[in-house]
């Protein structure tokens, strides 16, 4: 990977011609072009459209650096590195020679053979191979694993639709209409993304008409509160999701929602409400289960790419039926069918990908924001924040070398017109953070008030469509001066412009185009971690916080379970003095609040405290 020349580890991608001459570029002195001169070059901007499957990609509006001013740069590349006046066109032509270098095309040929890309844990990264049709192969260790997919995929079926159908009932013989899914992380955070996005779309509607979806993910039990808030348990079945059944917050959640049925319907009810997305069978039988109503999954889906697994077909075939979840698996086939085959300079993903590296890395820009102008996608940047910061937040080398670049993204984002309410002061005016729009020509829910001038989708997408040029022109003191603004106001009302983005726009938001829009990304996310050399498919940074919090949740337990003295069981846990303070702190607040420490005190029963609903709350609250 990359030349061997230069003073750092020889791997780096930064060591590699085309890295040196990006930064030169990004560098050179002098002013460059401003969006507004390069958008109404039409020859350019024709150039960077790109289209696939309904998908249109618009990058007309990335600059080639985010403002006008340059340092000076001392570039050892000569000729190579002068300024051009089509600077936008100069900068692809560079990305695309960092990708060569890079070699993405092979590493995406290596991802879709099953080569073993995630080589901290010596797995193979196949979530393309959830959602391949039958005839499809995908090989891990010389073994296709595309019939055991749609052996999980058919038995999700027939146990879906016998949900749906009341074929398959609860103890007291009540039809299972509300589902709760215990997850989190990648299980909580894609099966939330894809079930907000069919909420509201018409077809969806109908076919979840009768049915509801939860999802319970944080260990704080206000969110159990939340989950089974207007539940009852006669009609209520619960999928857990966790590939070990060993994950700390998920069971914790299973076992307060199995008490929650136990105390209701008795524990012989918790095998008919309780199912699993897990591969180790023998704890699901153990904590009550029947494991032929386990869902597997495998070691080569990572958890942020497990959606379109079992953790998320599962409980969406259950609330939207399974048909609908193969339009939405259909969708992701194909971009992940045109993410292989396509060349690079025609490559969604790809084009994303680079141009995520150019800002980010060359041009350093802080944070990447995510606009969807569709309500129904208000979960995507959310998603994309995990899938993204959790893959890419790395800071060494596939090898173990320390990068000496910046790599990865900060996400943020919120649906329109609701973020130009909140942040878009910032992105207009403040610091330099590239846009992500994302739109839909057709709305789901279709709105027309006689007397309007347009639509209310309409309405939507005029400021989508507004507020990329906004971006990229900004307002400058001499237009301001000939609107007559007063001259103290005017460096307050300047927009500098020059600020980049890209805009997606897609047909519809069907289950199809979530399924593309999701594939988008995370193919986009995977070209970053090719091009930076990182391992985009392992997480070790998560581990740590596991580790330390145990040493917290045993010293917690003596004081609050075994009735050890505060003082004693911090002293000898090893605290530093912060922690310890604030530890103590917390155990006297609760002292305070609840006149009481020990749990035998405070917990008269396993749900002292809990409630779901006004009147339960009622009561609790007389009580405690």
């Amino acid at each position: 990977m990359g030349s061997s020349n230069g003073g750092c580890e020889a791997g780096l991608m930064s060591n590699t011609d085309s890295w040196r001459l990006l930064k030169c570029h990004a560098e050179e002195p002098g002013e460059v072009p401003h969006l507004r001169e390069l958008l109404a070059d039409s020859k350019r901007c024709e150039k960077m459209f790109a289209e696939y499957d309904g998908i249109t990609l618009d990058y007309s509006r990335q600059a080639r650096g985010g403002a006008l001013r340059r340092t000076r740069s001392r570039c050892p590349f000569g000729a190579d590195a002068a300024p051009v006046q089509c600077a936008s066109s100069r900068t692809m032509s560079l990305l695309f020679k960092l990708a060569e270098e890079a070699r993405v095309a092979d590493k995406i040929g290596a991802m879709f053979a099953g080569e073993h890309l995630n080589n901290t844990e010596d797995r193979a990264v196949l979530h393309i191979a959830l959602r391949s049709a039958k005839t499809d192969t995908f090989y891990d260790q010389g073994r296709n694993v595309v019939p055991d997919v749609q052996a999980v995929l058919d038995k999700i079926r027939i146990f879906s639709e016998a949900v749906r159908n009341g074929e398959y009932l609860g103890v007291t013989g009540q039809r299972l209409t509300n589902v709760v899914a215990i997850g989190i992380g990648g299980s909580f955070l894609g099966p939330a993304f894809v079930h907000t996005a069919l909420e509201t779309d018409p077809t969806a509607q109908v076919r979840a008409a009768g049915r509801t979806l939860s999802f319970l993910a944080n260990v704080d039990p206000e969110d159990v509160s939340r989950a089974l808030k207007g539940k009852n348990p006669e009609t209520t079945l619960v999928v857990i999701v966790s590939k070990t059944f060993t994950t700390a917050e998920t069971m914790l959640n299973a076992r307060t929602v199995r008490q929650w049925i136990s105390q209701s319907l008795g524990p012989e009810a918790v095998c008919k409400h309780m199912v699993a997305v897990s591969t180790n069978l023998e704890s699901v039988s153990a904590f009550g289960l029947d494991p032929s109503n386990a869902f597997g999954f495998w070691d080569w889906v990572g958890g942020r790419y497990s959606v379109t697994s079992a953790v998320g077909i599962l409980p969406l075939a259950l609330q939207y039926g399974f048909p609908l979840t193969e339009r939405f698996l259909a969708g992701a086939r194909s971009v992940d069918r045109h993410f292989a085959s396509a060349p690079l300079k025609d490559n969604l993903p790809v084009l994303m990908g680079l141009l995520g590296v150019w800002n980010t890395t060359f041009l350093k820009s802080p944070a990447t924001a995510i606009l969807p102008y569709c309500q129904a996608l208000s979960k995507l940047a959310p998603h994309m924040q995990q899938v993204s910061m959790e893959s890419n937040g790395k800071g060494v080398a596939v090898d173990g070398s320390q990068l000496p670049f910046p790599a990865g993204e900060v996400i943020f984002g919120e649906p329109g017109t609701n973020g130009q309410h909140s942040f878009y002061q910032l992105i207009h005016q403040g610091r330099l953070c590239p846009c992500e729009f994302v739109g839909a020509a057709v709305g789901q829910q279709a709105v027309y008030l006689d007397g309007e001038a347009v639509s209310n989708h309409d309405e939507l997408m005029s400021n989508y469509f507004a507020q990329a040029d906004a971006l990229a022109y900004g307002k400058s003191a001499v237009e301001l001066r000939a609107e007559g603004v007063a001259e103290a106001l005017i460096p307050h009302k300047t927009f500098t412009g020059n600020r980049p983005s890209l805009s997606l726009l897609v047909p519809q938001v069907s289950a199809y185009e979530v399924g593309q829009i999701l594939a988008l990304y995370e193919h986009k996310i995977a070209v970053q971690g090719f091009v930076w050399g990182i391992n985009s498919f392992d997480q070790w940074g998560v581990e740590l916080g596991k580790v330390l919090a145990g040493k917290v949740r045993t010293t917690l337990s003596k004081v609050r379970k075994d009735n050890q003295p505060a003082k004693e069981a911090l002293a000898a846990a090893g605290f530093n003095y912060s922690t310890s303070r604030l530890m103590n702190t917390y155990l006297q607040q609760i002292q305070a609040q609840r006149q009481g420490l020990q749990y035998s005190e405070v917990f008269k029963s396993p749900f002292q405290g809990f409630c779901t609903d006004a009147d339960e709350c009622e009561a609790v609250f007389t009580k405690v």
